[in-house]
């Protein structure tokens, strides 16, 4: 143990947090100066009790990944969080061994096979997006008429859902936005309607002969152990959380991302006259873009745990900040600057250790695909008005006029 952390008795007073708001994708200055600063600092957020604030690379990837961190421990009222209620339990909410228990068929069933397997459907629904956005003019909502639709057209194709309950699906899968403007009543029951449609399907998935192409629930179904079955509720709930987790988070990178290239025409450039050079870019902007207001999912020390100088004690929570450590310039040389042939790009933006994000493979096809049909469909794109920004945890653009 270091002499920092032995004397480390008496926490710090806690500052506010986070430190920036919804709007924009800049980086605040506080995260170089707590980067720099000898161990951790402490924060306060709007709600539950104080946390260390882990923003180094090394830091963060080590409270991530080392079981000496819990998850399970954060569901309670004291958990630091941006808003009045407490996190529901799901997968991102347990320990091994339930979370194995759990994560195990959903690992098995996003299989890299099964997801290059989508690629040419996905290059084709995000074509014919694009397309129906050129035949409506010369200027349209990037939004509204290509991110949104994009990943829930997707899923819906991943879970077997049919062409006719595909626009009802999409109602309800947009209660769940982070943007809903949906009263709170109205909208639980829209998501309650969602989880009982799930849940006819999981249903229908166990009880049928023969898999479909494509259909993630049959992946699941199969992929399962047949000694410890999960019950039709979790598998349900599972797919629940696999459409709020792979819907929005998607639709809001991919316009993080294009105002970002935007910001940076020599980029684009280079994109539009390569393409090839897609795959390592988008490693590179989901690097650089900073999607949420600031850290998420506290984890819970089980154990005097020693981090960047600071003893954390026992039951005291840590919060990471992923695209702090992203723009660590230990891990990443000029890591403010878009570097888009950025080799050996081990960036954490899809988490690292047992929480590691287990739909990562199909965002980064979908990402890939999109782009690819942004530079050769639109390739003289520009933004026309100023982009309106969500009201949100995630900072990304609720509408994004372009002109094309």
């Amino acid at each position: 143990m270091t002499e920092a952390a032995s004397v480390n008795a008496a926490p710090p007073t806690p500052v506010p947090y986070p430190f920036t708001g919804s709007h924009g994708l800049d980086v605040h200055e506080a995260y170089a100066a707590a980067r720099e600063a000898d161990g951790m600092i402490r924060v306060q957020l709007p709600y539950g009790e104080p946390a260390w604030l882990a923003t180094r690379y090394e830091d963060v990837r080590f409270v991530m990944g080392d079981a000496r961190f819990s998850r399970a421990m954060s569901v309670q009222p004291g958990e630091p969080r941006y808003t009045p209620a407490v996190s529901e339990t799901t997968i991102i909410s347990f320990d091994a061994p339930e979370h194995t228990r759990l994560r195990t068929p959903v690992v098995r069933a996003f299989s890299r096979l099964r997801v290059e397997d989508m690629r040419p459907w996905v290059r084709k629904v995000a074509d014919e997006l694009l397309d129906a956005m050129i035949a409506g003019g010369d200027r349209g909502d990037l939004v509204g008429g290509f991110a949104l639709p994009l990943p829930i057209a997707i899923l819906c194709e991943l879970l077997g859902v049919p062409d006719a309950d595909r626009p009802q699906f999409r109602e309800w899968s947009d209660a769940a936005l982070s943007t809903s403007p949906l009263p709170a009543e109205e909208r639980e029951q829209r998501i309650m309607a969602l989880y009982g449609y799930l849940a006819a399907r999981v249903a229908a998935a166990r009880g049928a002969e023969e898999p479909q192409q494509h259909d993630l629930l049959s992946a699941l179904v199969a992929a399962q152990d047949p000694e410890d079955e999960l019950s039709e509720q979790e598998l349900t709930e599972l797919v629940l959380g696999i459409v709020f987790s792979g819907y929005e988070t998607t639709a809001s990178m991919f316009p993080d991302c294009v105002h970002v290239l935007l910001g940076h025409p020599d980029e684009w450039a280079a994109l539009v006259a390569d393409p090839e050079l897609i795959p390592t870019a988008v490693e590179e902007l989901v690097r650089f873009v900073p999607m949420g207001i600031g850290g998420a999912f506290p984890r819970y020390a089980k154990e005097d745990v020693e981090v960047g100088g600071v003893l954390v004690r026992a039951g005291e929570p840590v919060l990471p900040v992923i695209y702090a450590a992203n723009r660590d310039a230990g891990q990443f040389p000029e890591p403010d600057a878009i570097r888009l042939d950025r080799s050996a790009n081990q960036h954490l933006s899809f988490g690292h250790g047992a929480h590691y994000c287990l739909g990562s493979r199909l965002a980064r096809v979908e990402l890939q695909e999109a782009l690819h049909a942004l530079v050769t469909k639109m390739p003289e794109l520009k933004a026309v008005e100023d982009i309106q920004w969500k009201e949100s945890v995630i900072r990304s653009p609720e509408r994004m006029v372009v002109s094309w």
